[in-house]
């Protein structure tokens, strides 16, 4: 089985910014990607950014340029920096991972809180 673990979730200002971490352990073979998603109340969720093994990036539209994803040396971990946060932005943070042979597995959620 896979586990992930997040931190780094918050309240912060508009405008500042924060980083969560999430580190995954377990039986896998090998993690194939890693990802945030955000779910705020009474909306669907939703990816933030993502990245494979290979490094390869994907990041949503209303994100680009002010957040940024990647991974630590073990490569089961993975980083996601968010700076001029809106309060827009206020939503569970999830991490997810896709692994061989287990495939998509979902971190328990991180608050964060953007507000004044």
């Amino acid at each position: 089985q896979v586990r992930l673990v997040e931190s780094g979730g918050g309240l912060v200002q508009p405008g500042g910014s924060l980083r969560l971490s999430c580190a995954a352990s377990g039986s896998f073979v090998s993690v194939v990607a890693m990802g945030w998603f955000r779910q705020a109340p009474g909306k669907e969720r939703a990816l933030v950014a993502q990245i494979t093994s290979d490094g390869e990036t994907k990041y949503a539209n209303a994100v680009k340029d002010r957040f940024t994803i990647s991974r630590g040396d073990a490569k089961n971990t993975v980083y996601l920096q968010a700076n001029s946060l809106k309060t827009e932005e206020t939503a569970v943070y999830y991490c997810n991972a896709m692994s061989i042979p287990y495939g998509v597995t979902w971190g328990q959620g991180t608050q964060v809180t953007v507000s004044s």
